[in-house]
């Protein structure tokens, strides 16, 4: 569910307002999460990967790990969510996270509002008494201002449940002013516009991040639910920083070594190309790059890439590596790439080098039409709980936010594409006025201009994810030990 900021922008005025830790908790994903660790780390600023879980069957949960095994445990519970529906919804039930809660902060959201008795309905509390019971001191309630008018009765309500109340923000953006860009996102999702999206739209825009003093005063009544946010901070010590990528273990298929195999197949493979007649410059770029591969631990990595491309020899399935591998002279004598490095005096410090702590970049391309068997013979060979395609984030451009954002606002297709076609520059500065009247639109209009105004924000926004077409993250331990 898209706010109104992004991950670096929360990040920013979160160090602005003098807050040391925060989290951010997508709705049955961790799809944020990256780039937000990445902000926050560059503003010295603490993280804690989180997600709020919205189930089929009880009141939400923000889930908060506190190792890495909780996060693990997060991660699969995702998965299995995931795993039973479509694509972009994830389908869970509290039994499924009673079966995952080991290590994990978890923290109730109650109903917006009260029932006609000023109290929370009887469903909530029984649902409330059910996770007391599976979480025990590992539960906490929210309580958040959300200026309906019963904010008081329901932090009394909430103190009376005999869980303790945790203050929250309930951020959808970093300023008040993002909520117009919040409330788009949403008439976007719901496939609405601003004129008729009624109460899918928050009622104020009050879900900003708030001062630290204007927190203390609107829980003056209640320090101890501000005390509490301080306790799980304290308590979830996990960081993204933490994981650590276990590639594939290899198995000997005779005793002979990972580094044995890999020289004994270029060996193989150059006397073949050559025919037997080997010149001396490849035996001696090829001992050179297998002591490499031998210092960095690399032949199992080179050997699966051999792997992949001798089982699409087998198939009969074009393939050809390509990029910097061309440099590599063991890719060539494998057969992963055509090109002789020697031969065109390719540098192999292009590929890889002292100086650069990564692992190699070898892409192998194979024939449109045929790759689904190469795709469905990794996942035979690693399984599918260690073999998954790479998503991808399809970002707003300004064609297409210009659509989305148009469209939410109750532009007509027309006019979308009109202005789709005539707008170079996005700086409100900059904007062509004559082009612009040339499509016979007035420039000084109101609401075209805060059409434009909110497209020029959304541009770079997340709007969807993707699948890679063929790129694999394939792992040792179960991948969804790293992700969903």
């Amino acid at each position: 569910m898209l706010g109104g900021s992004d991950p670096g922008e929360l990040a920013e005025r979160a160090a602005e307002l003098g807050y040391t830790k925060i989290a951010i908790t997508d709705r049955n994903s961790v799809a944020g999460v990256v780039r937000a660790h990445k902000e926050a780390k560059a503003r010295k600023l603490g993280f804690i990967p989180a997600c709020r879980l919205d189930l089929q069957d009880g009141p939400s949960l923000m889930a908060y790990p506190k190792d890495i095994s909780a996060w693990g445990r997060m991660c699969a519970l995702l998965s299995k969510g995931n795993l039973r529906t479509e694509k972009g919804k994830c389908e869970l039930y509290k039994q499924d996270v009673y079966d995952h809660k080991t290590d994990i902060i978890f923290i109730a959201i109650p109903p917006a509002t009260l029932n006609k008795h000023f109290d929370f309905d009887d469903d909530f509390k029984h649902n409330l008494n059910a996770y007391k019971s599976a979480f025990g001191k590992m539960l906490y309630v929210a309580a958040s201002r959300s200026y309906n008018g019963d904010d008081r009765k329901r932090f009394y309500r909430l103190s009376q449940l005999g869980v303790p109340m945790v203050a929250t923000n309930d951020v959808y953006y970093h300023v008040a002013e993002r909520r117009e860009l919040q409330d788009i996102q949403t008439c976007v999702r719901e496939k609405c516009t601003i004129g008729n999206a009624g109460y899918r739209l928050h009622a104020n825009a009050e879900r900003y991040f708030k001062p630290i003093e204007e927190l203390e005063r609107l829980f003056s009544q209640y320090p101890e639910a501000l005390n509490r946010t301080q306790e799980i901070a304290d308590a979830c010590q996990f960081t993204l920083d933490d994981l650590k990528y276990l590639e594939p273990e290899w198995k000997s298929p005779d005793g002979r070594t990972a580094d044995e195999h890999l020289r004994q197949h270029t060996i193989n493979g150059a006397n073949k190309i050559f025919k037997g007649d080997v010149p001396e410059s490849i035996w001696k770029q090829v001992d050179f790059e297998l002591e490499f591969f031998k210092k960095r631990k690399l032949a199992p990595y080179f050997l699966r890439v051999y792997e992949y491309t001798q089982k699409a020899e087998e198939l009969k399935i074009l393939h050809q590596g390509r990029g910097s591998a061309a440099n590599c002279t063991v890719c060539f004598c494998l057969g992963i790439t055509p090109v002789n490095p020697t031969k065109t005096r390719l540098l192999f410090s292009r590929f890889m080098s002292d100086a650069r702590d990564e692992w190699p970049d070898v892409d192998v391309d194979f024939e449109h039409e045929r790759r689904e068997e190469i795709i469905q013979w990794i996942y035979e060979t690693y399984g599918r709980e260690h073999a998954a395609i790479v998503a991808t984030v399809t970002q707003e451009r300004h064609k297409g936010a210009l659509r989305d954002v148009g469209k939410a606002m109750g532009m007509s297709e027309d006019t979308i594409k009109r202005l789709g076609g005539s707008i170079w520059s996005w700086r409100m500065e900059g904007l062509d006025r004559e082009r612009i009247i040339e499509q016979g639109l007035n420039p000084d209009d109101p609401h075209l201009f805060k059409v434009l105004q909110l497209t020029q924000q959304m541009i770079g926004f997340p709007r969807q994810l993707g699948q890679h077409t063929g790129g694999f993250v394939i792992t040792n331990n179960p991948l969804s030990d790293l992700c969903p």
